[in-house]
């Protein structure tokens, strides 16, 4: 709105800095995770031309993509972008889709969530996740006290939530699902709605977790994460072999690029587990500093959120500050043993371009409100 363009003035200097970094000690890690696995690649795997940096490079070329995605959600109306978040579901709905057909999803590891475009692989749940977040606090912002109630407040957004969540199950990517579910549940929160709903909700999704979990044995093999050395060749291998990476770490680590557990040992290293390889190079105080930066990075998030213009504004930087944070809590979860295994990144730092470029346009946006918060 013209009004608030009056009172626009730097974004948040702290949020900035901190979404820089954490890039920075990403595309390092990525090379240090990956460099024994792309200099043992043969000419014939992923790079055709056996360069020994294959991971890196990509990685490099995607974080320089995702700082014009970032500069560009800082410049662009964001408020524009809330009218077109009506297209954007339904382009992510239709990427869902077509992730699903036999010959255009990607499978890797039994899961089908890649399309391959121009040689490139995107992944559509993170389109999904932008695209549901800007239509959901539009579509709560719009609706104001009615979110109290069930029929003409909550059920809307829970209708779109299910589409969303389910075409993610179907992947199958259950981890992405349940932190989409999340990310919908806090904005209706925020946005209202009754607590007697929201613990209702609550059970009844808890309720359709456990029973996605319980038709599926490898799911429920995943549960042994509590006791790994009960399946340590197989359910319990990645867990075990996360604790090998960080026990050993200690409080400095073994030194940059001195790893042992990526070696082979550690599948994923430069992906899902890569905190893993932090903790045992860069040890317990590398650790701490990702985690710290997390940290801040959520309280600047939400400070925006709390400052923000409007209720569009609010419920827009809860849902990107959640969907980040949320993503991190989960993978520092994952490799010290403390919940299943999930498949979920560790944002700005994991191996990944789809995820890398969506995230930090994601931060563009953030960082866009909080031009705009009161002062």
């Amino acid at each position: 709105p013209p009004e608030m363009r009056q009172r626009k003035h730097s974004p948040d200097f702290v949020l900035l800095v901190t979404t820089l970094l954490l890039v920075g000690i990403g595309l390092v890690m990525v090379y240090s995770a990956s460099e024994y696995v792309s200099r043992n690649m043969t000419a014939t795997e992923l790079d055709p031309d056996g360069y020994n940096y294959y991971f890196a490079r990509r990685q490099l070329t995607w974080a320089l993509i995702g700082v014009v995605a970032l500069f560009l959600g800082m410049k662009l109306n964001y408020w524009q972008l809330a009218r077109l978040s009506k297209f954007g579901l339904l382009i992510s709905v239709l990427l869902l889709i077509l992730v699903l057909i036999p010959g255009v999803g990607v499978e890797r590891n039994g899961a089908q969530r890649w399309i391959s475009i121009a040689g490139q692989t995107i992944q559509p749940s993170e389109v999904a996740k932008l695209a549901l977040s800007l239509y959901l606090a539009r579509l709560i912002s719009i609706k104001g006290k009615r979110m109290e109630d069930f029929k003409t407040g909550l059920l809307p957004v829970l209708l779109v939530t299910g589409l969303i969540c389910g075409l993610v199950v179907l992947e199958p990517d259950l981890g992405t699902a349940i932190a989409i579910g999340a990310i919908a549940a806090t904005l209706m929160v925020v946005g209202g709605a009754r607590w007697q709903h929201i613990f209702g909700l609550g059970g009844m999704a808890m309720a359709g977790v456990a029973g996605l979990i319980a038709i599926a044995p490898y799911r429920l093999a995943r549960l042994n994460f509590w006791n790994p050395w009960k399946d340590p060749l197989n359910t319990g291998f990645q867990i075990i072999q996360s604790w090998f990476a960080l026990g050993p770490g200690g409080l400095f680590g073994r030194g940059l690029s001195q790893g042992f557990q990526k070696r082979f040992y550690l599948p994923e290293p430069h992906t899902d587990f890569i905190l893993s390889v932090i903790g045992e190079e860069l040890g317990f105080l590398g650790t701490a500093t990702i985690v710290v930066l997390f940290g801040l990075f959520i309280w600047r998030g939400f400070k925006i959120a709390m400052s923000a213009p409007d209720d569009f504004s609010t419920l827009l930087a809860v849902a990107l500050t959640t969907m980040i944070g949320l993503q991190a809590i989960i993978n520092v979860a994952v490799i010290t043993g403390s919940i299943p295994t999930t498949g979920i990144p560790l944002p700005l730092i994991s191996f990944g371009g789809s995820s890398l470029v969506f995230t930090m346009g994601s931060i563009g946006i953030l960082l866009n409100i909080s031009k705009y918060v009161r002062e």
